[in-house]
């Protein structure tokens, strides 16, 4: 379960990982009363559970109350990808010297926790990773024996820092260490780790990852999931009970695809010949007969689809199963234009599975998108 940076930011809190105050507001008034409370000048950042929310305009920088209300007001509701925002966190902005990057993730091929330190921080590890990789340094901890003392000092005489500072930074690493290995996290990371300008660290930006199969060990986690599903529309529920990669968007054409990237190339693919995808849908690799009539029957319960879309490139997912899974779904709704390209094992099977239900398997992606965007016109 991802966590919002302000859930984060508690956990931290729990931790006692340095950071500066901050509060959660869902509408502009709310934001200007936290703001009350802390003192100027101000960070608004969107609260969404994607990437690149700056770059979208969801970071932004007040010096007053009234401009705190003024820029709640422009983040709340703005879409970042795809993602409506629904509340901001109001921080006290920090005058940052330098942006440091501090990390653990779970390495499951080598069953270690790796961490991931950086001398540059702010922006996405992985662009680190490729564009600068002397800047990262990584050491994998063997979880019986735990974060080590030379393995702090190896990282923190990677980044560089001022020796008075390594009090300091040690403290911060084994918090965020014992925050990740008690709550069962999948990734717990500082980006960036500010150096402030009066020579202090400060956790500016929290993204934790808890392993949802261990939530039951963690009743407040567990909390914020019934929370969290409360918040969603009565089709995003479902697709969270049911455990699909589900999200809602404001088209007309129902997608589904198998793999996130294939999803997206084809929701690019509907856009590029002017339709409007209403959904992301990623059935996963290996999607059974069932999964997919789930998927197939979530989107077709939508008043706003006039049409799927199903795109499917087989490999540990069988075409047949595919098949099978959309002529089930099919028999329990009202028809809606069902558009298929599937392709790979089992693809023959599969496709005399639909054609003997009257439904045609186009060839191509370029093919099935545009028949799927003529089909929304009509």
């Amino acid at each position: 379960m991802k966590l919002y940076e302000y859930e984060g930011r508690r956990l931290f809190e729990l931790y006692n990982i340095p950071q500066a105050r901050s509060g959660v507001a869902s509408t502009p008034s709310e934001a200007r009363a936290v703001a009350e409370k802390l003192s100027p000048p101000y960070v608004v950042k969107a609260q969404v559970l994607v990437g690149g929310r700056g770059k979208a305009g969801g970071i932004k920088f007040a010096e007053t109350l009234e401009q705190v209300e003024l820029v709640a007001k422009k983040i709340l509701g703005m879409k970042i990808k795809g993602i409506t925002v629904k509340k901001v966190l109001i921080v006290e902005r920090v005058d940052i010297a330098r942006e440091l990057y501090l990390g653990y993730i779970l390495n499951r091929s080598l069953r270690t926790i790796d961490l991931l330190a950086s001398s540059i921080g702010g922006i996405d590890i992985e662009a680190v990773a490729r564009e600068k990789p002397r800047a990262l340094i990584k050491i994998s901890i063997d979880p019986i024996l735990g974060l080590q003392n030379f393995m702090v000092r190896r990282v923190f005489k990677h980044l560089n820092l001022d020796s008075s500072l390594f009090d300091d930074f040690k403290a911060i690493a084994s918090s965020l260490y014992s925050l990740f290995v008690e709550y069962d996290c999948e990734l717990a990371e500082i980006n960036p780790l500010a150096l402030t300008a009066d020579n202090k660290l400060v956790a500016v930006d929290s993204k934790v990852i808890i392993d949802d199969n261990s939530l039951f060990r963690h009743p407040d986690m567990l909390q914020l999931k019934s929370e969290r599903l409360a918040e969603l529309s009565e089709i995003e529920r479902k697709a969270k009970l049911l455990g699909l990669s589900y999200v809602k968007l404001n088209g007309n054409i129902g997608i589904i695809g198998n793999g996130a990237g294939l999803t997206m190339a084809t929701m690019d693919l509907v856009s590029f010949y002017g339709g409007a995808p209403a959904n992301f849908l990623d059935i996963g690799g290996g999607a059974r007969r069932e999964r997919v009539e789930n998927a197939l029957s979530l989107i077709l319960e939508d008043p706003q689809v006039k049409v799927v879309l199903i795109n499917i490139l087989g490999g540990i997912t069988k075409c047949d199963e595919v098949a099978l899974g959309i002529v089930s779904a099919l028999e329990k709704h009202d028809n809606k234009p069902v558009v298929v390209r599937m392709m790979g094992t089992r693809e023959d099977e599969g496709k005399a599975i639909l054609e003997s239900r009257g439904i045609k398997v186009l060839e191509s992606m370029d093919e099935a998108a545009r028949v799927a965007v003529n089909l929304s016109k009509g």
